[in-house]
């Protein structure tokens, strides 16, 4: 659907800063590979990887202090309050809009498994291979653009080349105030004067596309933009029909463990599209360390018990070994 930007990693995480910021940059036109990631680039990682997860705790120590001060509003304490159960999702994704919007949420199904407030789309691109890097620069141009546009109300969560698996395949990942949020976007962009045309060069540049509709997990909040390098890996799931809420019960106590060992990204059920599908989005500094991160994740505690409860559960699965594009938030 919509753009492209590179997104420098913030110097210092505050709510303002933890909104999904977007910033324009130098566009790079070159296509991303596997080839461009070596085994030097882990400890790299790790560094990043420390300090993004340490500013995401200071952030949090700063809002709770703020709201307890003796001069914070009784407004700011009474919504604390409510919000106890959830203040770093608040944090990071708590708008005003937002909290109204949760506010009035009835109770459904999906509403025990998800947050409730966004609707991400997830979207894969089958590229010809003789224009790869065609669609880089076409994508890489409007994506950021659209997204920067704050009429369009979308946030781009990344955006990622498939290098093993279906090889040239280009997953994004969007997010939207809820439903009503996705029709308003959608239709903001098609009236853009520039749309037509793109949207014709796209049709020409892709074999396929697949859209489906989907919400995270209520104990897996999506990733605020981050670059730390490395490669990601996405697990997508197809359950037998009826099983989603079992393995919402039992991820939600294996990401416990997981954590311990392996940076997630992100974790969503499809609502609309391929339904009983669960996507699950990892990072890495490179293939060996995702093994190393793998075989760790057995000696702690409550993983092994995860994976037994949930292998049952499991129609087929698929997983791609992705590459950020330039202009990817979360990179």
């Amino acid at each position: 659907m919509f753009s492209r930007r590179l997104l420098k990693a913030p110097a210092a995480l505050t709510p303002a800063t933890l909104l999904r910021p977007f910033s324009s940059s130098t566009i790079l036109f070159r296509t991303p590979a596997l080839s461009d990631v070596t085994s030097e680039g882990v400890k790299s990682f790790e560094v990043k990887q420390k300090e993004f997860r340490q500013k995401l705790a200071d952030a949090k120590k700063s809002s709770e202090s703020t709201a307890n001060s003796p001069g914070a509003s009784a407004e700011a304490n009474e919504e604390e309050d409510s919000k106890r159960k959830g203040k770093l999702s608040s944090l990071i994704y708590g708008t005003k809009e937002g909290r109204e919007m949760e506010r009035e949420m009835e109770q459904s199904f999906s509403q025990v498994l998800a947050r409730g407030k966004y609707v991400h789309s997830i979207v894969f691109h089958d590229v010809k291979p003789d224009k790869v890097d065609e669609y880089t620069e076409l994508v890489g141009k409007w994506y950021p653009k659209m997204a920067g546009m704050p009429e369009n109300k979308v946030h781009l969560v990344g955006s990622w080349r498939t290098e093993v698996g279906d090889c040239d395949t280009f997953v994004h990942i969007w997010e939207y105030q809820r439903y009503h949020g996705y029709h308003d976007s959608l239709h903001s962009i098609s009236q853009h004067p520039d749309f037509p045309a793109f949207d014709k060069k796209l049709k020409s540049l892709i074999t396929a596309k697949r859209t489906s509709l989907m919400q995270e997990f209520s104990f897996w909040p999506t990733t605020s933009p981050r670059q730390l390098g490395g490669v990601f890996e996405l697990r997508s799931y197809t359950l037998h029909p009826g099983n989603l809420l079992e393995w919402e019960t039992h991820w939600r106590r294996g990401l416990g463990a997981r954590r311990q060992v392996m940076e997630g990204v992100g974790a969503w059920f499809v609502q609309i599209g391929d339904l009983n599908t669960v996507h699950h989005l990892w990072q890495f500094a490179d293939l060996e360390e995702r093994k190393v991160r793998r075989e760790q994740s057995w000696s702690v505690e409550g993983w092994g018990d995860t994976v037994h409860k949930t292998v049952p559960l499991i129609q087929s699965m698929k997983s791609k070994i992705l590459i950020p594009m330039p202009w990817s938030p979360v990179a």
